[in-house]
């Protein structure tokens, strides 16, 4: 995972040098909250119970 998650930074900073637009910086982030939801939709509760117990550790 962390492997794909280096070539897509690559891509999009090459990508962004190529092709000029700045946009292809956010690529990265946006994968990365991606996989976030994913993960998080994957346990068994429900997503806004789920969100509230991840904000409600300490």
């Amino acid at each position: 995972m962390i492997y794909l998650f280096l070539l897509l930074i690559v891509a999009s900073i090459f990508a962004c040098i190529r092709y000029k637009r700045p946009l292809f910086l956010t690529v990265p982030f946006a994968g990365i909250l991606l996989v976030m939801i994913v993960q998080i939709s994957m346990v068994p509760m429900g997503f806004f119970e789920t969100i509230r117990f991840i904000f409600s550790l300490r």
